[in-house]
């Protein structure tokens, strides 16, 4: 009898590396190398891109509204725990009427209690030229008072796909009553 226990544990556990195999074997796996050219992937080149971020919280048309804040936000000297989200224009001129060529669209929000310091989750949305449709993807510190500001590209798509660069910001104006800004904004990214 002993041997039998043996003899079907044995027959078990066969049957079961076996048709263990044959799943796996059949599963196909959920990654792959592939080559770059097999995505249309050519030589890589850097652009620079130059623009104006209108951010309007004020008046009767705002471009970005608070979403969020903590019960501290008001009473902070840097607005600690504010969340806005944005829709703002993007413009070759840093007048209001100058042409559009995109939008930031995403959120910012005070995350520094010391100082004016945002956390800045963008997508720069181009609708002019030969980047209409393409965006750029903007995560990032910005010390609102420091003469430039420096903050990692890190995605796209479209003409963007495996973007990756920086973006400086330099405030053009600042309206510190209504709290409305011009941004100045050179991005260099390196793509396909």
């Amino acid at each position: 009898m002993a041997k039998f226990r043996i003899f079907i544990s044995i027959l078990t556990i066969t049957i079961t590396f076996l048709f263990s195999s044959l799943v796996t074997a059949k599963s196909p796996p959920f990654y792959q190398s592939i080559s770059p050219t097999s995505l249309h992937l050519k030589k890589e080149k850097l652009t620079h891109l130059h623009f104006y971020f209108h951010d309007i919280v004020s008046g009767p048309k705002p471009t970005a509204v608070r979403v969020a804040e903590a019960h501290m936000t008001n009473t902070s000297s840097t607005y600690f725990g504010l969340i806005n989200m944005a829709d703002d224009p993007l413009t070759v001129g840093p007048e209001p009427g100058s042409r559009v060529v995109g939008k930031a669209q995403g959120i910012y929000g005070s995350a520094d209690k010391d100082k004016l310091g945002l956390l800045m989750v963008m997508n720069f949305a181009f609708t002019e030229g030969k980047y209409n449709g393409s965006t750029l993807s903007l995560l990032g510190q910005n010390a609102v008072f420091s003469a430039v500001r420096e903050m990692p590209i890190v995605g796209g798509s479209r003409a963007f796909r495996f973007a990756r660069g920086y973006a400086q910001a330099k405030t053009h104006t600042l309206d510190l009553k209504t709290g409305d800004a011009v941004v100045e904004y050179n991005v260099y990214v390196f793509h396909y």
